[in-house]
Order: C-alpha cells, then sequence, then structure tokens
C-alpha cells in the first residue's frame, strides 16, 4: 500500500494577530508551508488528520483554549505533534500539557531558531509516526490475507516452534508444515525468521497457541 505524499504544514493557531503574521512570515523565508487560525474552532473546522506537519499552539485563548484543544485531537485519535507556546504565567499549563502527549512548549519570547528547530523535530517526529502505521496497516492488511491454516503456523512460528512441533500441535505432516510456512514468508515479504517476528511485533499482533 503506498501511501500518498503530502507535503508537511505547520499551522500556527493564536488568537494574535502580529504572532500569527509573523510566524507565517518566518516559517515563509525558510520556505516551510504554513496556515494560521486565529482560534482553535477555526483550526478543527478545516481539520484532517492525514494532513502530515505539527501544530503551533498558544495556550491561553479566547473560546476553547490551547490545551483543550489538544484534548480535542487526542480524543479524536490524531497523530499530528503540538508545540505550545506560552507566557510566563502559562508554564505549568505547558508541562500538564505535555504529559498529555504535547511534544514541546516554548516560552515567550523565544529566538526564530529556535522556535523553526523545534518545529523541524516536531516534523521529523510526525513523519515517523505515520511511517510506522503505514507498516502497521501494509502488515495488518498481509496477515489478514492468510489462510486459517497460515495464520495458524505464522502464530507458531514465531513463538519459536520449530515445524516438527508445529506439525505434531496441528496435527499435520511436517512436510505440509513446511509447504504452509513458505507461503507464509512469501506472503508476508519476509526473508527471514527474525524479519517475521519483527513484522508481527509492529502489526501488534498477539500470538496464540493452538
Amino acid at each position: 500500500m503506498n501511501i500518498p505524499y503530502r507535503e508537511p504544514v505547520v499551522f500556527v493557531v493564536d488568537d494574535d494577530e502580529a504572532v500569527r503574521n509573523s510566524l507565517r512570515l518566518l516559517l515563509k523565508s525558510i520556505g516551510m508551508p504554513a496556515v494560521a487560525y486565529a482560534s482553535a474552532e477555526e483550526f478543527l473546522a478545516g481539520y484532517d488528520d492525514e494532513q502530515p506537519g505539527c501544530i503551533v499552539l498558544d495556550v491561553r485563548m479566547p473560546g476553547m483554549s490551547g490545551p483543550e484543544l489538544q484534548d480535542e485531537l487526542n480524543r479524536r485519535g490524531a497523530l499530528i505533534p503540538v508545540i505550545f507556546i506560552t507566557g510566563h504565567g502559562d508554564v505549568p499549563m505547558a508541562v500538564e500539557a505535555m504529559r498529555h502527549g504535547a511534544v514541546d512548549f516554548m516560552q515567550k519570547p523565544f529566538s526564530d531558531k529556535d522556535l523553526v528547530g523545534r518545529i523541524q523535530l516536531a516534523m521529523a517526529a510526525d513523519r515517523r509516526n505515520r511511517e510506522a502505521i503505514g507498516a502497521k496497516d501494509q502488515i495488518r492488511a498481509r496477515i489478514a490475507a492468510l489462510t486459517p491454516r497460515e495464520r495458524q503456523v505464522l502464530d507458531l512460528v514465531t513463538q519459536g516452534k520449530s515445524n516438527k512441533v508445529i506439525a505434531g500441535d496441528l496435527g499435520a505432516s511436517q512436510r505440509t508444515v513446511e509447504i504452509h510456512r513458505s507461503h507464509v514468508m512469501e506472503k508476508m515479504g519476509a526473508n527471514s525468521l527474525a524479519q517475521l517476528v519483527r513484522m508481527t511485533m509492529i502489526a501488534g499482533i498477539s500470538t496464540t497457541t493452538y
């Protein structure tokens, strides 16, 4: 399954127009696409979790606050990393937000260089997360394509059992198990037992003893 490439975007969510314009111009100057929103509600109205990137989010805003927006994104199972920007009095709130999954917070005033560096780290984290989920979906699709008997063989092989032991467990001949095992390796696209085990770990597939 090939996931179409979408260019990452930095979403700036801040009720201060001067901050929004400043950050948008800064990011544009270094070739980073950026979209600015004046409120959390405005951001949510156009939100698409398939869009990679990160959010630079103010803590205190009229209406829905930054942490409340983060809570809503968490409820939706959103992947996108959040960097909070805070005033001095908001630091405890920002620390609490990091406990809920924010990747960073920056206290005002901060340097452009520091902000850009942290955005780049957040973008890299977002890319890794999306690649991992893409790999997980791919592996799960391959597992779903196995026959019931091949799935049994997969589970027992990844428990470290030999073909002879698996044959006894399943009441089949050792040759039959070898054939099923070969089909499993081919369908899963695995070149070794270690790779097969790693695939099941990535997919979060628990093995069952038969």
